[in-house]
């Protein structure tokens, strides 16, 4: 058990490009932090530093108070797992796990004894003489995750380990992974581009942005109650409709919502399940493009008369089809004038929809 203290960390390529910006995270013991964002935000660069598979240009990394920053990857208390396995696949199932042990010069006995035990926490029990190759993706990557963990590190490493299974197996695998990190109280930084991922699993996330963070906190807090438009936009589905408030009042060409801001050029962010959808009643707010009905709900896909697309989730979605006008109330919604949060968080109560 562990604390990760990563302080101002920079990382400059060739080019002046900062692939990571004066990033700074706190991670408690047994913690298991997300670092979330899209291809080039710099997550797997700031992993791949905490590793030591990268030196940063600025900054200090530090496990339990001790600096890292320098250390090569096989001096430090890392246990990494990348999302192409690396396994040896000359090697069976035992000697990819026992090979970290039979460095350290462990005894036959214990090196037999941890790798029995740590198959049988991901669920390989029997699999010691398997050849890697004669295991499925999902095998293969609970041997990697084992053999990080057989050798007791005290922060745990992943970068995008599902990125290549699928779906099914991929919500099969996490669920498994979290329960071992509980289980085990190891503190975990995890790299993911897929916002399920990281609801699903974090105790907190760090939603990054060209190599800086925007928003650290609780996954249910990121999800309500996001800072900047982007984390609006990245986690879950956001509806964006561009407008003017004027005396109070957000005007769209379509509609109208009180908003007691500033007057000014306002993005008022709702989400598909705060949307509801009401008779037009002689007049029509939005045209219905597409009904998708997912068995528990339905999404309806809407059209605003500027070209805007939104969504509405709606817990029937038998009465709407497409052509269809309805009307729109928006249970609750967040604005924002450029990169500022003016007003409000977008979380809401269920409603009774049609």
């Amino acid at each position: 058990m562990a604390t990760l203290s990563i302080h101002a960390v920079s990382k400059i390529f060739a080019g002046d490009t900062a692939a990571v910006d004066a990033v700074s995270l706190e991670i408690a013991d047994g913690e298991l932090v997300c670092l979330l964002g899209p291809s080039g935000s710099g997550k797997s660069t700031l992993l791949r530093m905490v590793g030591g598979f990268e030196q940063p240009t600025a900054g200090s990394i530090a496990i339990d108070g001790q600096d890292v920053t320098r250390l090569p990857p096989e001096q430090r208390p890392t246990g990494m797992v990348f999302q192409s396995h690396a396994l040896w696949s000359h090697m069976n199932v035992f000697n990819n796990l026992a090979f970290g042990l039979k460095l350290r010069r462990r005894p036959k006995g214990e090196i037999r004894d941890r790798v029995e035990a740590v198959l049988d926490l991901v669920g390989l029990k029997g699999y010691d003489r398997r050849m890697t190759h004669e295991l499925s993706g999902g095998q293969q990557q609970r041997v990697a995750l084992a053999r990080s963990l057989i050798l007791e590190p005290k922060i745990l490493l992943l970068d995008e380990p599902f990125a290549s299974l699928d779906q099914h197996l991929r919500e099969r695998l996490r669920e498994e992974v979290r329960d071992i990190q509980l289980r085990l109280k190891i503190t975990t930084l995890f790299v993911t581009h897929g916002q399920d991922e990281a609801l699903s699993m974090a105790d907190r996330i760090v939603v990054m942005r060209n190599g800086r963070t925007e928003q650290t906190d609780r996954p249910e807090v990121v999800y309500r109650n996001p800072l900047t438009p982007f984390v609006a936009g990245f986690i879950g589905t956001m509806n964006f409709i561009e407008g003017r408030v004027e005396t109070g009042r957000f005007r769209h060409a379509d509609f109208a919502v009180d908003l007691p801001v500033a007057d000014g050029p306002v993005t008022l962010a709702v989400r598909p399940e705060a949307l509801d959808l009401v008779p037009a009643d002689g007049v029509r707010q939005a045209t219905v493009n597409r009904v998708t009905d997912f068995g528990t709900h339905g999404l309806v896909d809407l059209s605003l008369s500027d070209g805007t697309r939104i969504k509405s989730l709606v817990r029937r979605p038998e009465p709407f089809h497409p052509g269809q006008g309805v009307g729109l109330k928006p249970r609750a919604f967040a604005a924002f004038r450029d990169t500022v949060k003016l007003y409000g968080a977008i979380d809401a109560e269920p409603a009774d929809q049609h």
